[in-house]
């Protein structure tokens, strides 16, 4: 859409039905790519003489809760982004900045090294410490936010840097006294991994993601007043210190959720936002949605570049997100720049 020109609710329905719609496009191809070829014909054809079709079992059970894991993962982190980027007007903001990164690492470590072996609704230790770490850093960042600064968001910003450092301290400190292999199960959860997972698990994550971006989605116009500081969102009539709760706590809780579903996955909620931002502008009635999705296209297509370029072996997605994502990243920079402001300043 041209520069300059107002959003209507027309172009905004079409804008995200394409995207959605490439979107779908590209979850579909990425499920059939991987180390053993197969077809549609294969997947929903006849059975072989023994009752298995190998095609259907790796499709379904495999390949398609991973790419569904990956698109969930990605929306999350990029709408997520989109949004602390815009309450703290930091063009480096992602959505660890609230030190839910070393709460959930701190929490995995910790169920790694406990050896604990039971499972919470088909969740291993791992993944529902990090989920409730990770909380309860966002918990911890807040109420120290609120009782140390002046300005809400400042504190915030602070008692995130201070907690961050506190815990990654904490992490090395357990990592140094770990066992060989409960350091390299934690490593390789900090670098980010998609596993399949089962429906169950990705129906309720699909669940919290997809009511958490519509409940981001609801507040855009004030996200917008916000993006101009605290004083013209006042003058505009922005209730501040409610926008900002709400905005804080539904990105900070899908963010938890995609934590505990793939590990840390850096660069989604850092350049996917921006990225998004320097094609289409910073309008947050387009921004958030267009971020999820493009973050989600991201994300399944780093994901079956992962799993495959140096199969049978897989590389953690989060490398692939920073090798790939930071050129494509530059090259955008590069071409749309007139487009941010904060680029010229």
């Amino acid at each position: 859409m041209p520069e300059g020109q107002p959003l209507t609710a027309k172009t905004l329905a079409v804008t995200i039905t394409t995207a959605i719609i490439v979107l779908l496009t590209v979850m579909m191809v990425c499920a059939f790519v991987g180390p053993r070829n197969i077809s549609l014909k294969a997947v929903f054809g006849l059975s072989s003489e023994d009752g298995v079709n190998p095609d259907y079992e790796i499709f379904v059970k495999i390949r398609l809760p991973r790419v569904i894991l990956a698109c969930l993962v990605g929306a999350a982190l990029a709408a997520s982004g989109a949004v602390f980027q815009a309450l703290l007007r930091n063009p480096l903001a992602d959505p660890y900045i609230l030190g839910i990164s070393s709460g959930a690492g701190l929490g995995a470590i910790i169920a790694v090294i406990s050896g604990l072996s039971w499972t919470f609704w088909g969740r291993s230790p791992v993944a529902v410490f990090a989920f409730t770490t990770a909380l309860a850093t966002v918990w911890l960042v807040w109420l120290i936010g609120r009782a140390t600064a002046r300005t809400h968001v400042t504190g915030l910003l602070l008692a995130g840097v201070v907690v961050n450092a506190f815990f990654s301290a904490l992490i090395m400190f357990l990592t140094s006294i770990a066992k060989s292999d409960q350091i390299h199960s934690t490593i390789f959860w900090l670098m980010g991994n998609m596993t399949e997972e089962s429906y169950m698990i990705l129906w309720f994550g699909a669940g919290c993601v997809i009511a958490g971006v519509f409940a981001l989605y609801y507040i855009s116009p004030q996200l917008n007043a916000l993006s101009f500081g605290t004083e013209d969102a006042r003058s505009m009539g922005v209730s501040i210190f409610r926008t900002q709760t709400i905005a804080f706590a539904v990105a900070a809780a899908i963010t938890a959720v995609a934590v505990s579903l793939s590990g840390l996955i850096g660069f989604v909620g850092l350049i996917v936002p921006h990225a998004v931002r320097l094609v289409f502008g910073p309008d947050h009635r387009r921004l958030l949605p267009l971020s999820a999705i493009v973050g989600a296209i991201f994300l399944v297509a780093a994901d079956t570049l992962a799993r495959t370029v140096v199969a049978p072996a897989q590389l953690p997605v989060g490398v692939v997100t920073a090798l790939v994502g930071g050129p494509f990243f530059l090259i955008l920079l590069v071409k749309y720049k007139r487009k941010v402001g904060w680029l010229s300043k």
